[in-house]
């Protein structure tokens, strides 16, 4: 077994948090950290999808839709939590299943998981510039089609969002830090903005008019629709883990990872609580889910069109500011990648004045771009059943295997109830994967046999498993036995 730490010669200033040449610098605390996680994870999200929440659950029971997702939520962010706070490196899931899977299945897991990230990480910022676009149009109409899609002005208009966004993350850590902790305020201020409207003009009889025979255990349409509800729901909560793929740039990451994950869900949680009970409590549900730009309606309703645009304007910003925190985390994977030889060498390069990956950056943005061009909903199930595969699910079963294989593997911090989190993690997301639907699943299929293949090829050439030796190197343990802190609680 290969033992040699890459990080052997770090300095002192190093194990101390600092930077050095051609390493991050561990500038992000808590807050910040907490922060940049809501702002990628409620974003345009809550906003674009309540109508499909709520037409897919067929009435106001669509609120414990979100309760059902925040229950896969948490237990999913257990997982990460330890498995961040143990290895705070820049790449998050590629990081980790690097390490479980190494030992059987040499590099396999990991590149897998480059691969796969490459596509979805920039899908999940699509549907932030689809919804962008989607309430742009309530100011701008000419951006949205006769049926409410978006027009060919409105895709010029949301390649242009990514190419700002690109552009405003060329920035410090500490600047791009702040830039996401005031758009951070503008999306809690645009969410309470709709939800102090809704409560002040609230008819319980609305919100609380459940479809007759929702619940029923034979076909009540909260059971048909849970699937497709769960679906959603989950893409809603999507960002939490955004602070473990910047875990190379957290202080202390051993409380301050774990602190913003479970800290972003249980805030993000009670938000969408208020929104959805809120939005139905105004509105008929079935009007509900016929309307793109529901929060300006429900606005425009109660507090007037001059009030509903000016916060339609701040929605929009949330929108840019749930991309900017996406791109700013999936940036870092494939520059981890490539560190390890997994991905063409220049994504492994920092930019020498910002210490930012921009080939990262900017093959992502163009990723993005792209996908802004398709359906809000066929984008979801996409992107969803791809990052279950090779993301969630795989996930779990590397916090096992990394128990058993890595025992003395510090860990600032252990999963509660283990292996209860892991459990009911994993039959969410299987659940999910299900309901993404038959070409969301063939599409997941192909591109991870793709994968296989590039792998292959990749493997032949570097003469690695299953075409040579594995090269197994047990990072994080060696680091802690030579002395380097990476992620204790100090």
């Amino acid at each position: 077994m290969t033992s040699q730490p890459r990080s052997a010669g770090l300095s002192r200033e190093y194990r101390l948090g600092e930077s050095r040449a051609g390493e991050f610098r561990r500038g992000i605390g808590p807050i910040r950290a907490t922060a940049i996680n809501m702002a990628q994870m409620c974003g345009i999200g809550p906003f674009v999808t309540i109508p499909l929440m709520v037409s897919a659950m067929a009435g106001p029971q669509a609120v414990f839709g979100w309760l059902v997702g925040a229950v896969v939520a948490l237990a999913d962010g257990l997982v990460w939590a330890e498995l961040g706070a143990a290895m705070p490196r820049a790449g998050g899931t590629y990081v980790y299943l690097r390490e479980a899977f190494q030992y059987r299945t040499g590099r396999l897991m990991p590149f897998l998981f480059a691969w796969s990230a490459v596509l979805f990480i920039p899908l999940i910022m699509s549907t932030g510039v689809i919804g962008l676009v989607q309430y742009l149009g309530y100011l701008w109409p000419a951006v949205l089609d006769a049926d409410g899609r978006l027009s060919v002005l409105g895709h010029l208009v949301g390649i242009g969002v990514v190419a700002v966004v690109v552009v405003a993350l060329r920035r410090g850590i500490d600047t791009v830090a702040r830039l996401a902790t005031v758009l951070a305020g503008v999306m809690l201020v645009s969410v309470l903005a709709v939800v102090a409207a809704a409560f002040t003009h609230f008819h319980a009889g609305l919100a609380f008019g459940f479809t007759p025979g929702a619940f029923s255990a034979f076909g009540g349409p909260f059971w048909t629709g849970l699937g497709s509800g769960l679906l959603i729901a989950v893409y809603d909560y999507l960002g939490y883990n955004t602070s473990s793929y910047l875990g190379a740039e957290l202080r202390d990451p051993g409380r301050t990872l774990p602190r913003s994950i479970m800290g972003s869900i249980l805030a993000i949680m009670a938000l969408y609580l208020a929104l959805q009970m809120g939005v139905l409590g105004v509105l008929p549900w079935d009007q509900v889910a016929h309307t793109a730009s529901v929060a300006s309606l429900v606005l425009e309703t109660t507090w007037g069109a001059v009030m509903a645009k000016t916060f339609t304007v701040a929605i929009v910003i949330t929108a840019f500011g749930s991309v900017f925190a996406g791109l700013l985390g999936g940036s870092r994977v494939p520059y981890e990648a490539a560190r390890d030889r997994l991905f063409l060498p220049w994504f492994g390069r920092l930019h020498p004045r910002l210490g930012l990956p921009t080939a990262g950056l900017f093959t992502m943005g163009v990723i993005a771009a792209v996908g802004s061009l398709f359906a809000l909903h066929d984008v979801i199930a996409a992107l969803t059943a791809v990052f279950v595969l090779v993301q969630s699910v795989a996930q779990v079963a590397a916090l096992t295997v990394l128990r058993g294989r890595q025992p003395t593997l510090p860990r600032p911090y252990r999963q509660w109830l283990y292996p209860v989190p892991s459990i009911v993690a994993l039959v969410g997301w299987v659940f999910v994967y299900n309901a993404s639907g038959a070409m969301a699943i063939l599409g997941s299929l192909a591109w991870l046999a793709a994968g296989m293949v590039a792998f292959l090829g990749w493997a032949r050439i570097e003469r690695t498993w299953p075409f040579g030796a594995k090269d197994i190197h047990e990072e994080f343990v060696t680091e802690a036995a030579s002395g380097i802190r990476t992620g204790s609680a100090e």
